[in-house]
């Protein structure tokens, strides 16, 4: 086991997790009030997932810091 190039990586997927998060929703908000709310609603969720996940990672970070 390499700790440090294990942080390093989830590091770089918590970065990459946040920047997918906003593309998300900026196509969600596109979306959000329109006939097509649905997709926007499914998106949404989406976010909530990610922003999952990141927090996951970020307690592994922390727990190899």
């Amino acid at each position: 086991m390499n700790r440090g190039s294990d942080h390093a990586e989830l590091a770089t997927l918590r970065s990459q997790l946040t920047e997918l998060t906003e593309r998300v929703v900026i196509v969600a908000e596109r979306y959000d009030g329109t006939p097509d709310s649905a997709i926007a609603s499914d998106l949404f969720t989406v976010e909530r997932q990610l922003v999952s996940a990141r927090r996951a990672i970020e307690r592994a970070v922390r727990a190899l810091a």
